[in-house]
C-alpha cells in the first residue's frame, strides 16, 4: 500500500509582481519522504517551504493538507522568545529527570548546544547559538512533517556529520532546502530542483540528481552546453572520486559511464602546478615555529607549516581552534607572538572572509565588477570578460544592470567572490566560501578553481566542497598544532571522537567503582518521584473537589507546595547521580 500524501499542491501558481515563483506546480509530500530542495538563490525554494507550511497562499491552484497535520519549521530567521531560557525553549515543560534520562534528548543537546547552560536566556545568544537552539527545539518535537531551510548554517563539520546521520536514521517526513551536498546525499530520498517557476523531481539524493539531470539535458539536446559540461564534470568526479562515493552501486550503470566516457579529470594537477610555479616561484608561505595567543588562549603553539606553489589545502577544526587566525597570519594582517611567517616575493593574496564586504548599493552589478577589472585570464590562457564571468555566476542579461542594493544576501556573496577572482590573485584564502551560495553557483566556483593556477587555502565546514577543490586536508584539533590528514574529513571525525572518548575515560574509570550503588539510588529516587507525581495528581483533584471550602483548599495547597519542594530536591539529586554515571 502506497504511503499517504501529507501535502498536495495541484497546479499551484504564485507570482511576485510579474515574476512567477511557482507556475502551475503539482507535487506531493508522502509520509516517510525525505526531500532535498536545490535551486539558484532567489528561485523560490524558501517560498515553496512557506507554501507547504501554509504560511503563504498560492494565487491559483490548490494546496491541501491532511487533517490535523503537525508541521515543524526551521526558517532562515527564528521566532524564539528572548525572555525564555534555553531549557524552556528546547525541553519545554518536561521534568528534569525525564529529559535528562532520555538518550535521544541528551544526544541532540550534546551536538547542537554543547557548552550552553539550560538556564541561559535566549535573548543574549549570538545568531549562530540561537540558530542551534531553534534546530534543537525542532528536533525535540513530534511533528508529522519537518521543514528545514538551510539547517547547516552555523554548524561545524562534526555537527553536520551528526545531523546527517540523525536525520537519515530517523523515520521523520522532511523537506529541506540546503546547499550542503553531503547532507543532501546522505539524507534525501528525493531531490526537487526549483527553476523558472517549475519544480523538477528526481529520485535519490544529490549524486543521483546530478546523474539524472545530466541525462535529462543530454536527451533534451538543449543548447546550454556549458551547463551540461559542468554536470558531466561533477558526475565524473563523483564516479572517480573518494571510495565512499564510487562504491555506491547506483553508479555502476551504463548511463553514468557513457556520460563521462571522454570526460577528463576535473583538474590537470601537473599542468596547474607547473603554471603556479611560473607565477609564484618556489616559495609561497613558510610558517616557522609560529606561536599565536589570543584572549589568553594559545591557538598555535610552535607550529611549522608550508604552502607551496599550486598547493590546495583544506582546513578543518573545532570552533575557536584558530582556523581564521591561521588565514590572518598568511595574509599578513596578524603578526605571530613568536616565530615568523615568510611570504614569497611574488605572492598576490586575495582573502575572502566570512563577512560580506560593504558594496556601494547604488552601483550596478556590472560596474561593481568592472571597477576591479574588465577582463580576467583563466587557466589555459583563456580571457573572459567581466560580463561573461557574471553570467557564469548567475547574473545573466538584465540582471547585470541591477543595482547592488536590490540583491539578496546570497547574490552579494556571489558578487564579493567574483570581485575577488577578478583581481587575478595567485593565492586564494577562502574562509567559509560556501556560505549563502546555492548548489549551482558552487558547481561554477569549483569549475573556475579547477582551471585556476595558484595556491589555495580553504577553511570550510562543507566537506563536499573541501574534497572537491583541495588536494590535502589539515586539522586544528584545539591543541595548538596543525596536523595533516591523509584520509581527509573522515579521519578528522575519527580523531575528534577519540579526543572525546579519551577525555571521558578517566572520569568513567573513577566512577565505575561506585556505579552500582549510584544506579540503585537512581532507581530509588525515580520510584519516589513517581509516588510524588501521583500524590500531586491526587492533591489537584481534591483541590478541585473542594473549591468552595477555602480553609480546606488552603491546607491542601500548603501540602501541594511541600510536595513540589520535595520533588524539586529529588530531581536535583537525580541530576547529580546521573552526572556521576556520566
Amino acid at each position: 500500500m502506497a504511503p499517504r500524501n501529507l501535502i498536495n499542491l495541484e497546479s499551484a501558481s504564485l507570482a511576485y509582481g510579474t515574476r512567477f515563483i511557482l507556475d502551475g506546480v503539482s507535487l506531493g509530500v508522502a509520509d516517510g519522504d525525505r526531500v532535498g530542495v536545490v535551486g539558484r538563490n532567489g528561485s523560490g525554494k524558501s517560498t515553496l517551504l512557506r507554501v507547504l507550511a501554509g504560511l503563504e497562499q498560492v494565487d491559483s491552484g490548490r494546496a491541501s493538507r491532511t487533517g490535523g497535520l503537525r508541521i515543524g519549521r526551521l526558517g532562515q530567521g527564528d521566532e524564539l522568545d528572548p525572555a525564555a531560557t534555553i531549557g524552556q525553549t528546547v525541553i519545554g515543560d518536561r521534568a528534569t529527570h525525564e529529559w535528562a534520562g532520555d538518550a535521544r534528548i541528551r544526544d541532540v543537546l550534546a551536538h547542537l548546544v554543547p557548552g550552553l547552560s539550560m538556564d541561559a536566556l535566549v535573548g543574549p545568544l549570538s545568531g549562530g547559538e540561537r540558530r542551534r537552539v531553534a534546530l534543537a527545539s525542532l528536533l525535540m518535537g513530534d511533528d508529522d512533517l519537518v521543514l528545514l531551510d538551510e539547517p547547516t548554517n552555523h554548524l561545524d563539520v562534526e555537527a553536520i556529520d551528526w545531523l546527517s546521520k540523525y536525520l537519515a536514521a530517523g523515520n521523520r517526513t522532511l523537506v529541506m532546502v540546503t546547499h550542503d551536498r553531503w547532507l543532501l546525499d546522505t539524507v534525501a530520498t528525493t531531490t526537487w530542483e526549483v527553476a523558472d517557476g517549475a519544480v523538477h523531481s528526481y529520485e535519490g539524493g544529490y549524486a543521483e540528481y546530478v546523474l539524472a539531470r545530466a541525462e535529462r539535458v543530454r536527451l533534451a539536446a538543449a543548447d546550454e552546453s556549458r551547463r551540461q559540461n559542468l554536470l558531466r564534470k561533477e558526475l565524473a568526479w563523483l564516479r572517480r572520486g573518494p571510495p565512499a562515493r564510487t562504491s555506491k552501486p547506483r553508479f555502476r550503470i551504463a548511463a553514468a559511464n557513457a556520460l563521462i566516457e571522454n570526460e577528463p579529470p576535473a583538474r590537470d594537477r601537473y599542468e596547474l602546478a607547473k603554471m603556479a610555479t611560473t607565477r609564484l616561484g618556489k616559495s609561497v608561505f613558510d610558517a616557522e615555529d609560529v606561536t599565536v595567543s589570543l584572549g589568553g588562549r594559545t591557538l598555535l603553539d610552535h607550529v611549522t607549516w608550508r604552502l607551496g606553489p599550486g598547493d590546495r589545502a583544506g582546513i578543518v577544526g573545532v570552533n575557536g581552534s584558530g582556523k581564521t587566525t591561521l588565514l590572518r597570519l598568511l595574509d599578513g594582517s596578524l603578526a605571530p607572538d613568536a616565530g615568523r611567517v615568510k611570504i614569497g616575493r611574488t605572492v598576490a593574496v586575495a582573502h575572502l572572509d566570512q563577512e560580506v564586504v560593504d558594496l556601494d548599493p547604488a552601483k550596478r552589478v556590472l560596474e561593481t565588477v568592472e571597477e576591479v577589472r574588465r577582463e580576467v585570464q583563466l587557466g589555459g590562457g583563456d580571457t573572459v570578460t567581466a560580463g561573461q564571468m557574471l553570467e557564469r555566476f548567475g547574473f545573466a542579461g538584465q540582471r547585470q544592470w541591477t543595482v547592488v542594493g536590490d540583491l539578496s544576501g546570497g547574490e552579494r556573496r556571489r558578487l564579493q567572490l567574483l570581485r575577488l577572482l577578478m583581481s587575478e590573485p595567485n593565492v586564494l584564502l577562502l574562509d567559509e566560501p560556501t556560505n549563502d551560495l546555492d548548489v549551482e553557483t558552487l558547481n561554477v566556483l569549483e569549475d573556475v578553481l579547477d582551471g585556476w593556477a595558484g595556491s589555495l587555502v580553504v577553511v570550510s565546514h562543507d566537506r563536499w566542497f573541501l574534497e572537491r577543490v583541495t588536494d590535502a586536508v589539515w586539522a586544528l584539533l584545539g591543541d595548538g598544532q596543525v596536523v595533516q590528514l591523509p584520509r581527509g574529513v573522515d579521519q578528522y571525525l575519527e580523531l575528534r571522537r577519540e579526543q572525546v572518548e579519551q577525555a571521558a575515560a578517566p572520569v568513567a574509570r573513577a566512577r565505575s567503582g561506585d556505579s552500582r550503588a549510584t544506579r540503585k539510588e537512581i532507581t530509588r529516587v525515580e520510584r519516589d518521584l513517581e509516588k510524588l507525581e501521583r500524590r500531586e495528581k491526587t492533591l489537584h483533584e481534591r483541590i478541585a473537589d473542594n473549591a468552595t471550602d477555602h480553609e480546606k483548599v488552603l491546607a491542601l495547597d500548603t501540602e501541594l507546595r511541600s510536595v513540589h519542594d520535595e520533588r524539586a530536591a529529588l530531581e536535583e539529586r537525580w541530576l547529580e547521580l546521573a552526572d556521576e554515571l556520566g
